[in-house]
């Protein structure tokens, strides 16, 4: 498999990256369920607006570093406009779905609705391209599709009908982040993965404090401690560090293989969440999650 012991770190180097990132990544929904229930005055758009204000600085500062070393080409008009939408989809409107749909619904069942995405992906490129859904395909949205529907059946009859509000949220998050997806694949090829990142994340800081200042005004100092303390460790563990980690480990060992390496994330949630949030784990749950894992496995291995 390898042809040197070079060859062979740099890609064990990669897999620890990828990993780091899908684990950072699938702790931001145990964040966000200790931070609601910290205080439970704290919205969707605060807890964004708090971890942003702490994420702000570090991308600001990657973009300066990467501009004065590699000294790129600058954007045209169309770039800086595809980089506007795609940091508002990606990081601001399907971030506010998935933050309010968490109100609602267990950190395991909202991290096996959002990983659908890259189904998502294959599903509408195909239909963008006007390509034929071939077999393998139509197993991987088989497969995705009804690992979700048995967790979320187990989880309609534990819970109360909030969890058809925060589902469909959550499902819309994904939908969005999917179309995100698609547009971020052109544009890392055009300007580079952390170029992109710095500037898309950027954007969507910018957004996110401005929903927050039209919405309760510039006041962001009377939450609790807690609060604090949380919206930082996710600012840092599971938003800019997964980022890089994630970029870093593409790079080293192609997105294909990052992809199935990161479908750890979800099996991480389910733990975290059982040790952290007390919430179960039951044989339907990981059956479901097993499900879904498998189709983005499938959908990996064919592109």
């Amino acid at each position: 498999m390898f042809k040197s012991s070079t060859e062979k770190r740099y890609f064990w180097v990669g897999f620890c990256l990828v990993i780091l990132g899908a684990f950072g990544f699938s702790a931001k929904a145990i964040i966000i369920k200790l931070a609601y229930a910290a205080d439970n005055q704290v919205d969707a758009i605060t807890l964004m607006a708090l971890r942003m204000l702490f994420s702000l600085p570090f991308f600001l500062l990657v973009a300066i570093w990467h501009n004065k070393k590699s000294h790129p080409t600058p954007l045209d008009k169309r770039q800086w406009l595809i980089i506007v939408l795609l940091g508002l989809i990606g990081y601001y409107v399907s971030s506010y779905l998935d933050f309010t749909g968490l109100h609602f619904i267990s950190a395991g069942l909202e991290r096996v609705i959002l990983f659908l995405y890259p189904t998502f992906v294959v599903l509408f490129s195909a239909l963008a391209y006007k390509k034929t859904i071939t077999l393998h395909t139509l197993l991987a949205l088989v497969l995705g599709y009804s690992g979700m529907v048995l967790v979320f059946i187990e989880q309609l009859s534990l819970a109360s009908s909030a969890i058809w509000l925060g589902s469909a949220l959550v499902m819309a998050s994904a939908v969005i982040f999917a179309f995100f997806t698609m547009g971020s694949g052109v544009m890392t090829l055009r300007i580079g993965s952390t170029r992109f990142t710095a500037y898309t994340m950027t954007v969507a800081s910018v957004a996110t404090l401005l929903h927050f200042a039209i919405q309760h005004g510039i006041a962001l100092t009377t939450l609790p401690i807690n609060v604090y303390v949380l919206a930082l460790i996710m600012a840092i563990f599971s938003t800019v560090l997964p980022a890089f980690f994630m970029n870093a480990g593409i790079r080293r060992i192609g997105a294909s293989n990052a992809s199935i390496i990161s479908t750890t994330g979800p099996i991480g949630t389910l733990v975290l969440a059982f040790f952290i949030l007390h919430e179960s784990i039951t044989l339907n749950q990981l059956a479901g999650t097993c499900l879904v894992l498998a189709g983005v496995y499938v959908v990996s291995r064919t592109k």
